[in-house]
């Protein structure tokens, strides 16, 4: 795990919090923007990765936009079955990861795929296979949440004016 961040790799996941820049070289630009070296921010990127500082770096789609569809889905699952059953959950290609939680129902996941029976189809060959019920939460209504924390001291304005 890690105790300190340092501010570089703060810097570059604060600027990273609006997304990359639409050109043909995207860290290179945000690598300028910041004053560092393009592999540098590349490498920096792998090593908050792989260190687990950030758990998923990659684009957010919204896939009916793209003609498929998801669902967000939860399972109650006993205590001693709970690894085996988030690995049946997780070999689905479907499905991208769960969560854990501390509720009687303690596994979440998102089903995602080509089409919303595709999407049934998933979540009823995970029902098959762990024994176990699927509870389906579909989207009802859409919020945009800009969840952006900040990882910055904010610079005081001067105040000399009088």
């Amino acid at each position: 795990m890690f105790d300190v961040i340092h501010p570089d790799d703060l810097r570059l996941i604060a600027r990273l919090h609006g997304g990359l820049p639409l050109v043909e070289r995207p860290y290179r630009a945000v690598a300028d923007e910041l004053g560092l070296g393009e592999e540098h921010v590349i490498a920096r990127l792998q090593a908050l990765l792989a260190d687990g500082v950030l758990t998923r770096f990659g684009p957010l789609f919204q896939i009916e936009r793209a003609g498929g569809a998801f669902v967000l889905a939860a399972m109650q699952v006993p205590a001693a079955r709970f690894d085996a059953v988030a690995a049946q959950v997780n070999a689905r290609p479907e499905v991208a990861h769960n969560y854990r939680r501390e509720h009687a129902l303690n596994l979440w996941f998102v089903a995602a795929a080509t089409s919303a029976d595709a999407v049934e189809h998933a979540i009823q060959a995970i029902e098959a296979d762990t024994g176990l019920t699927v509870l389906r939460f579909p989207k009802e209504r859409e919020f945009f949440v800009e969840l952006k924390l900040p990882l910055l001291e904010p610079v005081e304005a001067d105040h000399a004016a009088g």
